[in-house]
């Protein structure tokens, strides 16, 4: 896919950017050459190759969980516009 100027003025307005028209000119090199690099990485064979979070094998940190305030049900609804005992109320938007 190649980029023109046009597209890159369209983008920068959904992006709410300003951008000149020199701007886009030097834009639209730039993104053609990040589509060219997508497009060489959707040529990858990743068969068989399971998902990661990091380049390394790291384990996630875990915390033990506790319940460290008790009884806190009347604070959590108390700026709620609609309430119910302990319970915020919302409209129905599903008929």
């Amino acid at each position: 896919m190649s980029v023109d100027k046009d597209i890159v003025k369209r983008v920068a307005r959904l992006a709410r950017i300003a951008v000149s028209d020199e701007e886009a000119e030097a834009l639209k090199g730039e993104l053609n050459t990040i589509l060219g690099f997508v497009e060489q990485l959707n040529e990858v064979d990743v068969t068989g190759v399971e998902p990661m979070t990091s380049v390394v094998a790291v384990e996630m940190k875990k915390r033990t969980d506790v319940v460290t305030e008790r009884d806190q049900a009347a604070k959590i609804v108390a700026n709620a516009p609609v309430r119910e005992e302990h319970f915020f109320v919302v409209p129905k938007v599903v008929e």
